[in-house]
């Protein structure tokens, strides 16, 4: 790991943008929009369900949306739609702080999981995936780590700014920073990053990062595919189950963990407490997975990495007493770090840097779509009565499915990718 990071040190200044960047969707993500939960619930008269309901609603049309947004890092500048992004989610800071009326909800929340929760971390490993070629797992993996991190502080930040100046007074003050301090900060970062290649290169005054048209030459042996190409091939779609099954399967286990502790009996505290095992695998996965990828590739990896999460199921429905919670969180940690650095190496190894944008587009925007739609159904089946014995069972089945449908593609990881019709 060590030596890994060390060959990586011409790309300090892109390697901080991207952890700036994934740290910043933090705004848009659900653990921290949901702390204001009970005050936007009490200023707007809103019960569970039609908050829910708002949030979920935005949360999906932001999913359809990153399918044809995120497809802009491949078109324009870096710099402008970075600053498109980042002002993007200041904008909905702002409209939410402002809301006078629940149905501004959905726009401000629209904003701040399209540009947050979606188009940052879009930005981040596309851009990272696309410029790292030696050592890109690793690459991932270190800016990644942006996301635990936010969860880490920014919670903690939230409830005192609440605390001190109100929930608006607290989304006006979020919205600033992103204006004043994050957006200068992370161009200042891209201009550092060109002059640090322009220097160690010395190819004359060209600056790519700074907003000129790049060249994506294809490596030998591989060529870039378009994105209609990818949606004829067949490894897409034998790939999309496995690589979001993570996000999906554990954002509705989450979503839904206090039935499944009562369940369990398992105490709120003691859930609380075991989150720690979740942390600290989370961010070791994503330490270690970097670096596995590097050694023998995102593809081949695939075909066992949603072995801990198979575990951490198995736990959840047949395993008692209160030592299974942390077993469960930390094994479901595992699975969740190395799936995110996964989804910034996989789709460069297979298909290519130039409209790698495009592509990471469709799954992302898929990831986004299943997150919504995942704890709407866990919540039906537990409503109608399923035991989470039986729930669990139901989850390994998918898990045990996605593997046997992306056994052939990890299996293939040495052979050529098959040609796609042009």
């Amino acid at each position: 790991m060590i030596s890994a990071v060390r060959g990586l040190g011409t790309h300090r200044y892109l390697l901080l943008f991207g952890f700036l960047m994934v740290f910043l969707s933090g705004h848009g993500q659900t653990f921290l929009i949901s702390l204001y939960g009970g005050e936007l619930r009490a200023t707007f008269d809103l019960s569970n369900a039609e908050f829910g309901g708002l949030y979920s609603l935005a949360t999906l049309m932001s999913g359809l949306l990153v399918i044809s947004v995120g497809r802009g890092v491949d078109r324009l500048p870096l710099p402008v739609f970075t600053a498109g992004v980042i002002l993007g989610a200041a904008a909905g800071g702002l409209l939410l702080a402002l809301a006078p009326l629940a149905w501004v909800l959905v726009p401000a929340f629209l904003l701040l999981r399209l540009c947050g929760q979606g188009l940052m971390v879009h930005v981040a490993q596309t851009t990272v995936g696309r410029r790292i070629e030696a050592g890109r797992g690793t690459a991932i993996s270190m800016v990644t780590v942006g996301f635990p991190t936010a969860e880490a502080v920014m919670p903690m930040v939230v409830v005192a700014l609440i605390a001190s100046f109100g929930w608006r007074g607290s989304w006006l003050l979020l919205a600033l920073v992103l204006v004043i301090v994050a957006l200068p900060l992370a161009l200042a970062l891209l201009r550092m990053e060109g002059r640090s290649i322009h220097s160690s290169r010395d190819r004359g005054s060209g600056d790519a990062l700074a907003g000129e048209e790049e060249s994506f030459d294809a490596a030998p042996g591989r060529r870039d595919w378009t994105r209609a190409e990818v949606l004829r091939d067949s490894r897409f779609y034998r790939i999309l189950p496995a690589l979001l099954a993570p996000p999906i399967l554990i954002t509705a286990l989450f979503f839904h963990q206090v039935p499944i502790a009562e369940a369990k009996g398992w105490s709120l505290e003691l859930v609380s407490t075991a989150f720690t095992a979740f942390a600290s695998t989370h961010v070791l996965s994503l330490l270690l997975s970097g670096p596995l990828v590097d050694r023998i590739g995102a593809q081949r990896l695939l075909g066992f990495y949603l072995l801990p999460l198979l575990f951490a199921l198995a736990v959840v429905g047949f395993v008692p007493g209160v030592w299974a919670a942390p077993l469960y969180l930390g094994l479901a940690g595992l699975c969740i770090g190395t799936a995110g650095t996964l989804m910034g190496a996989l789709w460069p190894e297979l298909y290519g840097l130039r409209h790698l944008g495009g592509i990471r587009a469709m799954a992302h925007g898929a990831m986004v779509l299943g997150t919504a739609a995942g704890p709407v159904l866990i919540g039906f089946l537990l409503d109608i009565g399923m035991n989470v014995p039986t729930l669990a069972l139901m989850m390994m089945a998918y898990i045990s499915v996605a593997i046997l449908l992306v056994r052939p593609v990890a299996a293939a990881a040495n052979r050529p990718a098959p040609s796609a019709s042009r």
